[in-house]
Parts: C-alpha cells; sequence; structure tokens
C-alpha cells in the first residue's frame, strides 16, 4: 500500500447513529444522533476535506433475544445487548471499509459495542487498541459493584473485560483490552466500590485535580506518547458530560467542574496533531435538556478540532493514520 493510498483512506470518515437511552436514568439520549446532524457535524467534516458516509441510524427492532441470564442488577439488559451485538457487528463491517467511523450515541452503554468492534479490527491487523475516556465519570462498575444498575456506567469496566457482562455478546467474538490501555481523563464522580475495582487494576485516571495543578497539555501528551510507543491506535470516547455544565448543559449526568471550552480544544487539536486517533465515540448528548442546541453545537465544534479545524494556519504533523496496516 502506498502512502498515497494511506492518505485517501484515511480521508475517509464514516457516521452511524446509536440512538440508545435506556442505558441511563435520564431518557432523552435516543435523540442525541439527529442532534448531531442538524448541528451540522457531516457539514463540518466535508469542509475539512474527508468524505464523509452517514450510515444513518442503527435498529435493533428484528434482534432476537439471547437465552442467557440477565444479572440481577443490569437494568434493561435484554435491549441493551441487542445493542451492543450489532453495534459491534456492525462497526467492525465499517472499520473493515477502511474509514475511520464516528458513533452517534446515544447513551455510554454505545461503547461496549463501538469499542469491541474497533479492538477486534486493530487487533487482526497486529496493533492494539488504547481508549481514551473523556468524561465526568469512570464508568467502571459491574452488576457486582454498581449503585444504581444503570448499565452505562458499566461500559468501561466491560469493554477492560471485567466480568458479570460476560453473555452481552452472546457467540460473537467479544475483544477486551487490557486495563493498561485505559485512560479517564477528566473524571470528578467515582463510586467507593468502582474505585476499588479501579485501584485493584491500576487503571489510569486523570482526575480535575491533576488538570488543574498539571494542565490537559502535559496530561494528553503523556497518553499519546504511550500509544505511540506502542504502535497503538486510539479510540476516543467523548461523553459531553466531560465538559462542564456551563459549557455543556445537554447531559442528564451533569457534575460540576468540568473542563472549559478552551481545554476541550486543545485536548482535540493535540489528538489531531498526534496522528494517532482512528475511531470515535459522542455519547450521552441529550437534547431535551438542552438549551437551544448549545451542547451539540459544542460538540461539534470539537469534533471539528480533533479532525484539523484550526483559527489560523499551522505547520502541525498529519493526522494519517494508515487503517489497512
Amino acid at each position: 500500500m502506498t502512502d498515497r493510498t494511506i492518505a485517501d483512506r484515511a480521508r475517509r470518515i464514516a457516521l452511524l447513529g446509536a440512538p440508545i437511552d435506556m442505558g441511563a436514568s435520564q431518557r432523552g439520549t435516543l435523540m442525541g444522533p439527529a442532534a448531531l446532524r442538524t448541528a451540522g457535524l457531516a457539514t463540518l467534516l466535508e469542509s475539512l476535506d474527508f468524505e464523509v458516509v452517514d450510515y444513518g441510524d442503527l435498529s435493533v427492532a428484528e434482534v432476537g433475544d439471547l437465552r442467557d441470564k440477565p444479572p440481577e442488577k443490569a437494568n434493561h439488559y435484554r435491549e441493551i445487548q441487542r445493542w451492543t451485538r450489532v453495534l459491534s457487528r456492525r462497526g467492525y463491517e465499517i472499520a473493515q471499509t477502511g474509514a475511520l467511523p464516528i458513533f452517534l450515541g446515544g447513551d455510554h452503554t454505545l461503547s461496549m459495542g463501538s469499542v469491541n468492534a474497533m479492538a477486534r479490527h486493530w487487533q487482526e491487523r497486529g496493533r492494539e487498541l488504547f481508549v481514551l475516556w473523556l468524561d465526568a465519570h469512570a464508568d467502571y462498575n459491574t452488576p457486582e459493584t454498581t449503585i444504581t444498575a444503570n448499565m452505562h456506567g458499566m461500559s468501561a469496566a466491560f469493554l477492560c473485560g471485567e466480568a458479570g457482562l460476560d453473555g452481552l455478546l452472546g457467540d460473537d467474538r467479544r475483544v477486551s483490552i487490557d486495563p493498561n490501555r485505559l485512560d479517564l481523563f477528566g473524571a470528578r464522580s467515582i463510586d467507593k466500590l468502582e474505585k476499588e475495582l479501579m485501584r485493584a487494576r491500576r487503571i489510569r485516571v486523570v482526575d480535575m485535580r491533576q488538570i488543574d495543578e498539571f494542565g490537559v497539555a502535559v496530561l494528553i501528551r503523556r497518553v499519546i506518547e504511550r500509544v505511540k510507543a506502542n504502535n497503538g491506535v486510539l479510540h476516543v470516547s467523548f461523553d459531553v458530560d466531560f465538559l462542564d455544565p456551563c459549557v455543556a448543559p445537554g447531559v442528564g449526568t451533569t457534575v460540576p467542574g468540568g473542563a472549559t471550552y478552551r481545554e476541550a480544544h486543545l485536548i482535540m487539536e493535540l489528538l489531531h496533531d498526534s496522528g494517532v486517533v482512528g475511531s470515535v465515540d459522542i455519547v450521552e448528548l441529550n437534547p431535551f435538556l438542552d438549551a437551544r442546541g448549545r451542547t451539540a453545537r459544542t460538540a461539534v465544534e470539537l469534533i471539528g478540532s480533533l479532525f484539523g479545524q484550526q483559527i489560523t494556519d499551522r505547520p502541525t504533523p498529519s493526522n494519517a493514520i494508515a487503517p489497512g496496516e
């Protein structure tokens, strides 16, 4: 494969909507994909010279239930099980085309399927998938540790192979990532038992105090350098509650003290410059709670920075990644 071909493949982006909202206690995130499209996501990416293919929204209406026994503390397990299976299969198929997938949510249970798809795709190409979890919450609960039984709080634990949701994918292939390839960034709300499990797994956590002390540039570069040192590929799972509620009010799980508008843009710009990003989630946008589309527009602007939008022309490294390698 020539460098020209690699560059051309990296200029293709695939959008896939997953209107899921039963993983959280506050309904409404099923409208998230439509809000992101209305806010001009595809148009912005096209203005940055990407070829954008929108695969529309997934549906699980025709997907049958499995026969495994649902965990006692996992709300709406059957519905989320259907979504996870469909997302994992479709995400993998799209990744195989060479396009860079952006998964539009929907609540954070989306990542149980999207990350599994990308981990499988890159494992087959001999490269390790790393995950950057931009989120106010750790989402590292299991059915055993959870307080609420809401499954969007179990997403990160599932993708790291934790027990408790072992039947979620049925007979489909589960490709977990090692916990040392997960970086939680911006956390400011972690449950007690969840914290103990994370400590046992030695999960890397950058909380808001560290961000205040060291700044986002220093901390995000550490993530990037670790990915590069392992010839890895980075999946960015962007929960809009990573942002401070004054910047992004349209979420059902607001936690004060989040990232500022400028901090978030700097993170995205540095990730773009790194060239390691191979897939993205945008999750937990709830238009029902938003203020005149403000959160959706902010999320789209941040994705613009992630894919190269800038105010002035600055020489930066190419963000091309080799999807076929």
